[in-house]
Parts: structure tokens; sequence; C-alpha cells
């Protein structure tokens, strides 16, 4: 198949061309680059089956001959990137889905979102399933990128009733794993950063949040599936296993062997407020309709991540 990715040259998008491209797809990814960065990619560079276009998804997207399957997972996911870039954030989530549906809608394609976790906000309900609506305050700092990955999900829908377009949804649940950005803000890139400086580990609060991991080969191999499936319904990817962040920073300092003592701290941004409290997926759909579940372990998972980490940090000293 010929497939274009937005966000191609992010985290999760270059992960996914690497697989796409290994099952001997074309892939065509589209990145302004605002997040994403062509170190992801470079090692793609010259390949038969893969083109890079650098371009902003808020725009009309025009592209050559045609196209199978559009993914969309161009977007600013971290606390880092939206509080900053409010607008650009609802823009990506509303414009550049609806270019991105149009598109697919043009060349016939099939059409993937990547929705995230923070559709559910603070949760009341433990853990979460697709049936579950959220709990999102629409005007907080958050609300910008937690409501427009719902409107995302609304548009998409639409499309798919309206339009009969054969779409996608899938939420993704706290994805880590090489290629993070080390200053994206996020609580796995900070820890192993921090460890990785000897720098104290700042844990928020008490550090009885909860989250859950899922290291980006398991992802990916969920959207895949979910690719080759007929679901048009939302489905959850990540891991279930839920821990606290006390626990996490823990399994950080052993795994990378550092000494850095763990401070709790009281945030003073707006990087936190309304941030969930506890996150889990209930992946039951997944595992019933994709017969999908994580397999790679945190400590295994983890493992890697520092061990990209330490190459990265090597290499720019």
């Amino acid at each position: 198949m010929r497939i274009l990715i937005t966000g191609g040259a992010g985290f999760i998008g270059s992960h996914l061309a690497d697989r796409l491209l290994s099952e001997g797809h074309s892939v065509i990814a589209i990145d302004n680059l605002a997040t994403g960065h062509t170190r992801n990619i470079e090692h793609l560079a010259g390949h038969e089956r893969f083109q890079f276009i650098r371009h902003d998804v808020t725009e009309y997207m025009y592209i050559e001959g045609g196209l199978d399957v559009v993914l969309h997972l161009a977007s600013l996911p971290s606390p880092v990137d939206y509080l900053k870039k409010p607008i650009p954030t609802l823009k990506v989530g509303a414009l550049g889905t609806h270019k991105a549906l149009g598109l697919a809608r043009a060349k016939k394609a099939r059409f993937m979102l990547a929705s995230t976790s923070e559709v559910y906000g603070d949760p009341l309900v433990h853990p979460q399933p697709e049936s579950y609506w959220g709990n999102v305050n629409p005007v907080g700092p958050r609300g910008v990128y937690d409501e427009s990955k719902r409107f995302a999900e609304a548009i998409t829908m639409a499309y798919h009733r309206y339009h009969g377009l054969d779409t996608r949804i899938f939420r993704i649940f706290n994805t880590y794993g090489p290629r993070m950005r080390p200053e994206d803000g996020r609580v796995v890139t900070n820890f192993i950063g921090q460890a990785l400086r000897g720098q104290p580990l700042t844990v928020y609060d008490d550090g009885s949040r909860t989250r859950s991991f899922c290291f980006v080969s398991d992802l990916v191999d969920g959207i895949v599936k979910l690719m080759h499936s007929s679901e048009h319904e939302p489905v959850n990817l990540g891991n279930p296993l839920e821990m606290k962040i006390i626990e996490f920073a823990q399994i950080v300092l052993e795994l990378t062997g550092a000494r850095s003592e763990i401070v709790f701290v009281t945030p003073t941004d707006e990087r936190t407020k309304d941030d969930p409290q506890v996150r889990r997926p209930d992946i039951s759909r997944a595992r019933t309709i994709l017969g999908w579940e994580p397999r790679v372990s945190v400590q295994d998972g983890i493992g890697r991540t520092i061990d990209y980490f330490r190459e990265r940090f090597a290499a720019e000293a």
C-alpha cells in the first residue's frame, strides 16, 4: 500500500514509518518539524519507498498519485508544547484533521486518527473504557489539547457517517521509547534526563498519581492491527499495568544506576492543572477485536529508552 503519515518525523510517526516500510509498503511522511525532527528519519534517506515532505497540515495538502491510507498523527501532544502554543495545538487538531480527512476522501483512502487518553480528562471512571465520555475542563489550560482531540474524533466520525469514509480511531495512552525529545516535559524524559545528568528526580506532590506506560513498538503493533481491521469505533491502545509515579521514579533510578535523590515538589505553573490523578486503559476491545495487548515490560522498555538517551547525550556532549 501507499501510506501517508502526518507527523511522520515525530517520535511515534517515525517508528510507524519503519514498521510499514519493513512490511513492503510505501510511506510518505509529512511534518512541519514543530515537534518532530529529521534525525528521526535520517536513516530512511534514500530509501526507494520513502518520501519526506516538510509541510504544515493545517494548510492545503496536495499529494500526487494514489493513497491507500492516511494516518493522521500530527499534533502537539506534550504539555510543554501545547501550553506554549495553544492556538497551533487547536489548529492542528481541528484544521489539520479536516485537511487530512479531505485528502483521504479525495483519494478514497482509509483514514486513521491518532487520538489520546486525554479525551477522558481527569477520569471519574477507572480504568477508562472507550464508552466513557470523559471529565474534561474545556476552558482550562489543558483544554486546548483535550478538546482538539475530542473535536478530531467527532469530525472523523462525521466523515464516516455522512461521507462513508473508511475511518479508524485509536486512543494512545502514555507511550514512550527511543526518539522521544529530551525536553518534551513528560515524566519519562524528565526522570531519565535527570538521572543521567546526576540531578534530583523531581516528583510532583507526593508521587501518588498513576500512569500506565506503553512501549512504542507495542503501540505501533496495535496501530497496524487496527489498520487491517474493519473497526470504526475508537479503540484504546495502551498498557493496563498501572503504577504510581514514585514507583516509576524508583525504576528509573535502578535501571540507570544513578545515585540521584527523589525530591517532592509542588508545581507552580499550569503544567499540572487538571492533570489526571489516575490513568489506566481498559483494553478489552483491543484484545477482542485486534487480538492485541502489550508485550514489552516496563523494565525492558525503559532500559532501551535509557540506552537511547545515553547515546544521544554522548553525541551532543
